[in-house]
């Protein structure tokens, strides 16, 4: 009888992540900045951040989650904390699947904002296993109160990239 081999990764389970994000904005549109703490199993520690020129709240907030999920270098189970409930309503209220089934368009038949950036988050969220979890802002949550730090120093930098708005 021939042997038979099954793929390694349908037999290795997938490291879990536990991944704070946050967004900061100067204004609105206006400087702005994005920090992102990324924990493993180990206990390994990576912290992302990055400002740009001008942009919005919500698009920080968006960037951070993207950019925490892209660097993450195979796919994950991941538990994700994010202060905005623009970002984890989209996910776990269903509104980025409306969204997308009615041409990017919401109830009010007004057009999504910041579709860019959900369009760059959708593979990300087949690629990983995620769980959103909202939390307050400026509660004393160590990890997201050092992703605001992150955001707020990135928003500041002297170099600031160009961020195309809608």
């Amino acid at each position: 009888m021939p042997k038979t081999t099954t793929d390694a990764t349908e037999t290795t389970p997938k490291p879990h992540v536990t991944i704070y994000t946050d967004g900061a904005c100067l204004g609105n549109p206006g400087p702005g900045g994005y920090g992102v703490v990324l924990l493993d199993e180990t206990g390994r520690r990576l912290e992302l951040s990055e400002g740009y020129f001008r942009t919005t709240n919500n698009r920080m907030e968006l960037r951070g989650v993207i950019v925490a999920l892209q660097s993450l270098k195979r796919p994950c189970k991941v538990t994700l904390y994010s202060d905005s409930q623009y970002v984890v309503n989209a996910i776990e209220k269903g509104w980025l699947k409306n969204w997308q089934a009615k041409g990017w368009r919401k109830a009010d038949k007004k057009p999504v904002l910041n579709v860019d950036l959900w369009k760059l988050l959708i593979p990300e969220l087949t690629r990983h296993e995620i769980t959103f979890k909202w939390t307050r802002g400026h509660s004393g949550d160590v990890e997201n109160e050092r992703c605001d730090v992150l955001a707020f120093e990135a928003s500041h930098h002297p170099h600031l990239k160009d961020e195309i708005i809608e």
